[in-house]
Formats: structure tokens, C-alpha cells, sequence
């Protein structure tokens, strides 16, 4: 800090000693014809001495944004010719602008950065990929002024090389017609005379040409990339949307409410992953296992403890039921009523714009359509351990209808993964009488959160009778005396652990293959890999959901698939990049973990001065009344702001808790607009409101509130 306040107050000093010396007065037009004779006097006694002060006078006026460049370019051709000039005019300029760049950039990147850091990452993205050409653009048009190009440049994350090279490319034109004027002083009365109204057109069009330029390489390479297909004249359908998950439902559905006829294609199950083997499932069995735990702890509410009588087998029907009675929603009829052709078979792409259909008994129909989504999400991961196909296991999409068989939990049950689902089953399971062992091979469960956040998971956990076992890396499965066993590495020692069931649930990986991505040559890593629109390598074919990712979660593909269709129908009109600022998500453990935003660990990750807001659930009466009190809001903003860069709650409801800080960040809305809104007593979203109180009190006006108590006391003689 004290570095930066010596580089203001020295680049301040510069500045007055400018004024206070009258060298602006210098810097004018008349003021350059003046003391032109002097100047071509001391060039000739001392050449090197007048060209080398010229240039270190121009860096330091452009570096220091000093009114007069456009004099000094004037006279580098009046006192240096044309092509001497223009060299001199040309480098020097460019050095200047690079000095102003990395003295904004020291000054005020990292003040910014802490105070917008969405915001500032949002234009970094941009600059990273076509930051040298905005640049190159805005430097050809000598309306925009360019020491302010300069600042603002500087607080982006554009390379120093890069703004170097580009601006003095890019200035080439214009310091050649000051150089150039500058050769014929005489006869400019005023800059005008420069910089006419055609002259400035003839920049604009220039600047204009690197984006007329750009739009005719995109021409090229569309037609590069569709160049081997022939296009329909005409097409059956404005879309056809691949999978009937939580993407490619709403993508079929917003298709069908702007009227485009849309085709959807599922081959397994309406809904997707999400309802058949996900979120309804899990949730359905979660909410089994918790009311069997307040069974056996009914102390908390003044009752007997009692050990939970139920069966296995029922519980498992009522996961089933629960699936069922929400299938209705995705349903083929739901959605054919809402205007959506479904059609159930396999689908293929077969070039850009047609889709062939395979239905179970072997007939085929191709479809031919303006564009494609393809949303075919995502399977569990099996790692790839020796004898694991031999030993058998199940996945968080299998264990539903394996499970089902059963007349009772798995006595001994191994969970494969720390992450949100593998902790959600692993506490699950161990309340419905399993004894659940859970393997992670990191150094702690649910990695992705803030360290306080995994610890108290890894105790809830605990108590719900969870052995975890952290640090430990699965080496293989094998059997022993008719007897099931994984063996795992911890501290270069080999354990082996037994087991009944495996449960792997260590990630999912995107459903890529079967659809004729290869064949079409559509770039895949791990994902299919898409721009900003969605857009794969053809632009008239869109993925959505889990086979894109970031984020493979329900509500993200939902979010995705508004984007698919909009993009898909309207496009050739007007594109719309996603928006992934404000992403929500819960982990549905007891108690809840919720987050938007960033957390602790990624504030510290990106240098950010922000401070920690908590309230802990053990002051709400609500949550006192119902014998929940274990958990906390943790609220980070920037220091002395309000404003909401990242939540975390733990505690019960904490996933229905979030939506109302979430609605807060989409909106701007500070920790003050949360105090100030009135919440209903006693509800746990009073939480919230206090967590925004425990904020203000911090930041009290201290000396307001002593001159308020002096008063006071004055009042009362």
C-alpha cells in the first residue's frame, strides 16, 4: 500500500510541476509555432539531445494522461520530418500508453477486483479471448480517447505484451496523419483542420473493419465446418431436443410455448436421472431415514427413545411410490399436451440437421430440423478397480431396484466416495440399521467446502453411525472364504474391509457415446465442449445439462435448457451467453449444507478482502423449539460492503433457507435490504434477517452512536 500511495503522490508531483512550469502552454498549437525556430536551432546544435528529451517529454505526457500528445505528434513531423517523426511519434506514444496501462493496473486492479469481483471476472473472460482485438478496434477510432483506453485496460487482465503490441499497431494509422500533418505546421490553424468530419468517417469505417473482418472469417469457418453436408431445403421440425432430463424438458417446453415444433427423444425413463434414480429417490429415502432417527432420539422432544420398527422392504416401495406419483410432471402425456412431439427410441445424429429415430422394434424415421440439443446428462463413474466387476456393485442409479429385493438394509455396507451424494446415502443407509463404512481418498469428506463445513458434516455423519474413513485410496475388491472385501491404501498400509454391498459413488461422467458425436467430429473432454452460447462446433447444435457441465445439477440443466432453446429458435437474431454468477446448491445430509457464491477457502483463493458474517442457530427460537440448533449462517462480503459475495448455511431447511440470499445476489441486494425486510416469527428464515442484523451491529457507527449518548444525557439534564 505504501508503495502505491509513494507512485500517486510522485505521479501527482509530476503533474503540478507541468502546470506550475506552464508547459501545457507548450503543448498548444500556438504555443508549438511559437517556439518552433527555437526547437530547429537547439536540434541542430544538439540533435541527439533534442530527440532523445522529445521522446522521454511524449512517454511521460501520454504516461501521465497530460493534455497535448496530439501537439507533440504535430511536431515530431514539424521538427523531425516524416519518416523520422513518425518513428519517434509511433514509439514513444506506445511506450507512454504502456506506462499509463501498468500504473492503472498497480493502482487500481486489485481495489477493483476486491470490490467487483464477479464483475471484473466477467470482463477478464471476455478480454482473455478477444481482448487484443477490442483493443486493436478501439485504437483505430480516434473519437475514443486514448489515455482512458489506457486506464481502463489496465485494471483487465490483459497481458502487457499484448497491449503493447496491439496499440502500437493499432495507432500506426493515426500518428501517421499527425506526423504527417505536422510536416505542413504552417498551414494548420486549428486541429480541425486534422481531424475532418470524412476523416474521422474514414477512422470509424477503418475501426469498423477489424469486426467486418471478423464476421466474414466466422462466414468462413461456418461454412468450413458445414462444408462436407448438404443443408435441407426445407426442415420437419424447428428443433429436436435428445433427453427427457431436466434440460431437455424444458428446452421441448419453452420450444413448444413460442410455437416451434419441437421433437423430443427419450429412450429410457421421462424425467431423467434426476427422477428416476436421483434427487426424488434419494430425497424420498433421506426423509425415511431422518424420521427413523428422531425415533431412536426422541428425548429431544420429550419422549421415549425407542428403537424405529419398519421394514426394509417398504421403505423401498415407498421410494418407488414417491417416483411415481411425480412422474405425472415429466410425463409423455404432460408434455405432449403442452405441445411437444415425444418420441421414445434412440436417437442419432446423423448430420446437422437430421436426427434418425430407432424404436425397440427395429424401424427407423429420420427428422430433419434448424437445430439440436443434445441433453443426455450423465451416469455414475465406476472406477476402474481390479475385481470390482467380479465382487459386483451398485451405483446411485442401480442400488433403487437392487435395493428393492431386499428384506432388509445390507448389513455391512461400503460407500464408495465422499462427495454430496456418496454422505447423503452413507448417513441415509446407517439410520436404516446398515453398518455403513465410507471411503474417501482425499483428506476430508465434501472437499468442495470450507473446512468447518466438512468437519461438521464428518460429525453429523458420525453420529448417524457412519465409519469414514478419509485418506484412504481403494486398491482393488476381492473375495475371501465365500466373503466380499475392498482393500484400501492408508499410510502405505494395505486394510481390508469388508463388505455385503459396494455403493460407488465417486462422480458421473457425461453420456457421450451412441449419438454420433464422433462421427460429426464434435469436440468432447469429459463434456461436450460448447462456447458461452451453448453452441458446440456447429452452431446450430446445442448441448445442455450434465453432458456440458460446469455444474451437474437438476436446477443448473433447467437454467441451461432456457438458454438451448432461446439460442436454438432465435440465434440468427439475438444470441444470449449463460449466466452462471448466481448457482445455488445443496448437499442433503442432516443437517443441510447450502451455498451460493464462494465460500471461505475460494475468497482467500482469489486475493479478495472480504470478512465473515455468522450467526449461529443456537440464538433462534425456532430453531430452538424444535431441537435443531446445531448449525450456522456464514455470510462473506467485501470489507465495510454489504454487498453478498457467498453463503453458506448448515442446518435444517438450509436448502429452502438460500433461496432468499440467492434471490439477493441475482438482484444487488445487500445484508441492509435482508434487515429491512420483515420476517414471520418463528420461522427459521428469521435466520437470515438476524445473520444481516449480526453485519450491522459490526459495523455500528461508533463515533455516531458516542456523540447520540452525549446528547442523551444532555436531554436528561
Amino acid at each position: 500500500m505504501l508503495k502505491k500511495i509513494v507512485l500517486l503522490l510522485l505521479a501527482i508531483v509530476l503533474i503540478g510541476l507541468f502546470f506550475h512550469f506552464n508547459l501545457h502552454q507548450l503543448l498548444t498549437l500556438d504555443g508549438l509555432k511559437g517556439s518552433m525556430d527555437q526547437f530547429s536551432e537547439l536540434r541542430e546544435k544538439s540533435p541527439l539531445l533534442v530527440i532523445g528529451g522529445f521522446f522521454v517529454l511524449y512517454v511521460l505526457v501520454t504516461a501521465l494522461a497530460l493534455p497535448g500528445a496530439a501537439i507533440l505528434t504535430l511536431a515530431a513531423g514539424a521538427l523531425f520530418g516524416l519518416f523520422e517523426g513518425f518513428v519517434i511519434a509511433s514509439f514513444a506514444s506506445s511506450l507512454g500508453a504502456l506506462c499509463s496501462f501498468l500504473v492503472s493496473r498497480y493502482l487500481l486492479r486489485d481495489s477493483l477486483k476486491n470490490r467487483f469481483p464477479e464483475r471484473l471476472a466477467a470482463i477478464d473472460e471476455g478480454i482473455k479471448k478477444e481482448g487484443a482485438f477490442y483493443l486493436f478496434t478501439l485504437r483505430l477510432v480516434p473519437i475514443f480517447p486514448f489515455f482512458l483506453i489506457n486506464l481502463l485496460m489496465g485494471v483487465t487482465a490483459l497481458k502487457s505484451w499484448t497491449f503493447y503490441w496491439v496499440s502500437q499497431l493499432g495507432m500506426l494509422a493515426g500518428t501517421f496523419i499527425y506526423v504527417n500533418a505536422g510536416t505542413q505546421l504552417a498551414q494548420i490553424e486549428s486541429l480541425s483542420n486534422i481531424l475532418s468530419f470524412n476523416l474521422i468517417i474514414s477512422f470509424v469505417l477503418l475501426g469498423l473493419f477489424p469486426l467486418i473482418a471478423k464476421g466474414i472469417v466466422n462466414m468462413i469457418k461456418k461454412r468450413r465446418v458445414y462444408g462436407k453436408w448438404t443443408k435441407p431445403a426445407k426442415f420437419d421440425r424447428n428443433m429436436v431436443v435428445i433427453g427427457a432430463g431436466a434440460g431437455g424438458l424444458v428446452t421441448s417446453y419453452i420450444a413448444a410455448a413460442v410455437k416451434a415444433k419441437v421433437t423430443l427423444i427419450e429412450a429410457g425413463e421421462m424425467g431423467g436421472d434426476c427422477l428416476n434414480y436421483g434427487c426424488v429417490p434419494s430425497k424420498a429415502i433421506i426423509k425415511s431415514a431422518k424420521i427413523a432417527e428422531q425415533i431412536r432420539n426422541a428425548h429431544h422432544y420429550g419422549l421415549e427413545d425407542t428403537t424405529p420398527q419398519f421394514s426394509f422392504k417398504k421403505v423401498m416401495e415407498r421410494v418407488h411410490q414417491v417416483v411415481a406419483d411425480v412422474a405425472p410432471h415429466d410425463s409423455v402425456e404432460r408434455y405432449t399436451n403442452l405441445g411437444v412431439e415425444v418420441e421414445k427410441g434412440y436417437a442419432k445424429i446423423l448430420d446437422p440437421w437430421t436426427v434418425q429415430i430407432s424404436y425397440e422394434d427395429g424401424t427407423t424415421k429420420k427428422l430433419t430440423t434448424r437445430s439440436i440439443v443434445i441433453a443426455t446428462g450423465a451416469r455414475p463413474f465406476v472406477p476402474p478397480l481390479p475385481g470390482i466387476e467380479e465382487t459386483g456393485y451398485v451405483t446411485s442409479d442401480t442400488l433403487w431396484n437392487e435395493f428393492a429385493k431386499l428384506e432388509e438394509a445390507p448389513k455391512k455396507l461400503v460407500v464408495l466416495g465422499g462427495g454430496p451424494i456418496g454422505s447423503e446415502l452413507a448417513q441415509s443407509f446407517a439410520r436404516l440399521g446398515s453398518k455403513v463404512t465410507q471411503i474417501e481418498m482425499a483428506e476430508r469428506i465434501m472437499i468442495k467446502e470450507d473446512l468447518e463445513v466438512s468437519e461438521f458434516a464428518t460429525e453429523s455423519l458420525k453420529e448417524s453411525g457412519v465409519n469414514i474413513l478419509t485418506s484412504h485410496q481403494a486398491l482393488r475388491c476381492e473375495t475371501q472364504d465365500g466373503k466380499k472385501f475392498i482393500i484400501v491404501k492408508h499410510n502405505e498400509e494395505e486394510i481390508a474391509i469388508e463388505y455385503d454391498q459396494l455403493l460407488c459413488a465417486v462422480g458421473r461422467s457425461a453420456r457421450l457415446t451412441g449419438y454420433g458425436l464422433e462421427e460429426l467430429g464434435i469436440e468432447t473432454n469429459r463434456t461436450i465442449l460448447t462456447n458461452e452460447y451453448l453452441e458446440t462446433l456447429y452452431p446450430n447444435i446445442f448441448a445442455a445439462g450434465d453432458i456440458v457441465g460446469p455444474y451437474q445439477f437438476t436446477h443448473v440443466a433447467a437454467h441451461q435448457g432456457w438458454y438451448a432453446a432461446v439460442n436454438g429458435l432465435f440465434g440468427h437474431l439475438k444470441k444470449f451467453k449463460v449466466d452462471y454468477r448466481v448457482i445455488p446448491w445443496t448437499t442433503f445430509i442432516d443437517p443441510e449444507v447450502a451455498r451460493v457464491g464462494i465460500n471461505e477457502a475460494e475468497a482467500k483463493e482469489k486475493g479478495i478482502d472480504y470478512e465473515i458474517t455468522r450467526f449461529d442457530f443456537e440464538e433462534l427460537d425456532r430453531a430452538i423449539t424444535d431441537s435443531a440448533t446445531k448449525g450456522f449462517i456464514k455470510v462473506i462480503t467485501p470489507k465495510g460492503k454489504d454487498k453478498i459475495l457467498g453463503v453458506t448455511i448448515v442446518s435444517e431447511h438450509a436448502g429452502d433457507l438460500i433461496a432468499e440470499f440467492v434471490l439477493a445476489m441475482k438482484h444487488g441486494l445487500g445484508l441492509n435490504k435482508i434487515l429491512g425486510t420483515i420476517h414471520s416469527y418463528p420461522t427459521w428464515a428469521e435466520g437470515n434477517k438476524y445473520a444481516a442484523g449480526e453485519w450491522k451491529r459490526n459495523h455500528a457507527p461508533q463515533t455516531v452512536l458516542n456523540w447520540l449518548e452525549k446528547y442523551h444525557t444532555w436531554r436528561r439534564g
